[in-house]
């Protein structure tokens, strides 16, 4: 005799579990225009690469005879599969049943998923829709107590949850509304996506309106807010553009941090040279120009991924190629408060230099930075608090760093262009300008009994600050060595791509113990 009622039976579950919450729950969540969470698991990964794990668990009914009736699933979903050839971990959430509340759910499967990346060392994908978290407010009727967070046998999922993110890469997903738990496990994400059509918050409409303040989902947490707020990092249309900035976020990072990024077979030049360059910057001091050109210009061609648009904008982030080798990549943008570091874009500076040693990336940046921002608002938002934590944060790193100081670099905020006490390489272009702080205002006050005594204040004014401009020639500061190399634009690709190679052999695998490592 062999197996094979034991196998049919198997099959029927098997089949009850592809069901999920059934055909009109799967229905409803189709007309609103979202995948299930089988069809998300599919389309993220490569195909047919998915091995589930506990795909028959969930609540079963039986009739008189003990015969199996009807089986609906848990609300996880989760196994292992492949991205471009490497095995990751995905975890689910299925809202056709009871809305990917815990009520529905086994707790044992979202932690064993974390636990799978965090032993085997696999990035993690956590597609998430619902709350995930203690359960609603039945639960307490249903199972006879209120659940005390974090209390006895409750806090391991918790503990992976972050302890994951100094260990493998994590992506959230958040498709649909995302409350509680579900939210914490988006934010707690080296790179977290939304659809446009999804919503993000604590606690959702019905909760925050007993606060007095009667919002909507998008009104509350939609991507508008949430990417602006930092609490998410990027936002898309379909939930098929999520899942291709998933795949490409993963490209460029190790599978642990016990691993070295991947480098990929480049036919984009190191040696290129784009005359665009030589007319980047305007002589006009005064006027903007555009970084993400220069960018594009010097890494490999389409290689540049931003990370975090909408957030901390006078800093823009992303991850790059040179010579097919990853690095992060930092750059000013003059068209937000000229480059001025923020409150937030000191936090973007902290998040993913953080993210950089983790993760064995060197880090280039392209500086045009004219200090803090100042003022009663910067004031306001502990500026300088957070600036200093940029500094420590920058400081704390060991990777490789390659400076490019485009134009401006002043004060404090001009000194965090590299770390302090260890070699790192610099270069200027001809545009470059710096001080302790711009000539702008600063004159008036230095000079002002010598400019209120002429005949023609304005005329004196014009000629101490020409005076001025020519002793800050960069060329003048490189004659005294406190600047090491001016460099023409045209040659910035070459010199970032011998910088990666240079680079490549000092990056140790292994996890970064002198770092704080947060979402």
């Amino acid at each position: 005799m062999n197996w094979k009622p034991e196998l049919d039976d198997l099959a029927r579950r098997e089949a009850f579990a592809r069901e999920m919450g059934g055909v009109d729950k799967v229905k409803r969540q189709r007309d609103q225009g979202r995948l299930t969470v089988r069809e998300r698991i599919d389309r993220l990964l490569d195909p047919k690469s998915f091995h589930e794990i506990g795909a028959i668990s969930g609540t079963a009914e039986y009739d008189e005879q003990g015969e199996l009736t009807n089986l609906t699933p848990a609300n996880c979903v989760f196994g292992r599969g492949r991205i471009d050839g490497r095995t990751v971990v995905a975890v689910g959430d299925d809202f056709t049943v009871r809305g990917g509340s815990a009520d529905a759910s086994i707790s044992a499967k979202p932690l064993m998923a974390e636990e799978m990346a965090h032993d085997f060392r696999l990035p993690i994908i956590r597609l998430i829709e619902g709350s995930g978290g203690g359960g609603s407010v039945k639960t307490i009727e249903t199972k006879g107590a209120a659940n005390l967070p974090g209390g006895i046998g409750g806090t391991r999922w918790y503990a992976y949850t972050t302890a994951n993110m100094a260990r493998v890469p994590v992506v959230g997903l958040g498709l649909g509304s995302v409350a509680g738990l579900g939210a914490a496990r988006l934010a707690a994400s080296h790179y977290s996506v939304m659809t446009k059509a999804s919503a993000m918050f604590v606690a959702g409409p019905p909760v925050v309106k007993r606060l007095g303040q009667d919002l909507s989902k998008q009104e509350l947490g939609g991507a508008d807010i949430q990417t602006r707020a930092g609490g998410v990092d990027h936002a898309v249309d379909t939930e098929e553009e999520a899942f291709a900035c998933a795949r490409r976020f993963l490209s460029y990072l190790p599978s642990s941090v016990y691993e070295l990024p991947p480098t990929i077979a480049s036919d984009d030049d190191p040696e290129r040279s784009e005359e665009s360059l030589m007319t980047a910057v305007p002589r006009n001091r005064r006027q903007v120009y555009k970084m993400r050109p220069i960018i594009n210009a010097v890494v490999d061609q389409g290689s540049f991924f931003e990370v975090a648009a909408n957030f901390g904008r006078p800093v823009i982030v992303g991850l790059a190629r040179l010579e097919g080798r990853a690095v992060l990549l930092l750059a000013s943008d003059p068209f937000h408060y000229g480059g001025s570091w923020t409150a937030d874009a000191c936090q973007k500076v902290v998040r993913w230099v953080d993210f950089a040693e983790t993760f064995h990336l060197p880090v280039v940046y392209l500086m045009d930075c004219p200090g803090f921002m100042i003022g009663l608002e910067a004031e306001k938002a502990a500026t300088i608090r957070h600036g200093v934590r940029a500094m420590a944060g920058v400081n704390q790193t060991t990777v490789p760093w390659c400076t490019i100081i485009v134009r401006n670099s002043f004060g404090v905020a001009g000194v965090v262009h590299q770390p302090a006490d260890r070699f790192s390489l610099r270069y200027a272009w001809p545009s470059a300008y710096w001080g302790s702080l711009p000539l702008e205002g600063g004159i008036e006050a230095a000079y002002r009994a010598e400019i209120d005594a002429a005949d023609d204040p304005a005329a004196k004014l014009k000629e101490i600050e020409d005076r001025l401009n020519k002793l800050r020639s960069p060329f003048r500061t490189a004659e005294k060595f406190w600047v090491e190399e001016i460099i023409d634009p045209r040659k910035t690709r070459s010199l970032l791509c011998e910088f990666a190679r240079l680079a490549e052999p000092l990056r140790t695998p292994g996890p970064a113990t002198n770092m704080a490592i947060r979402p």
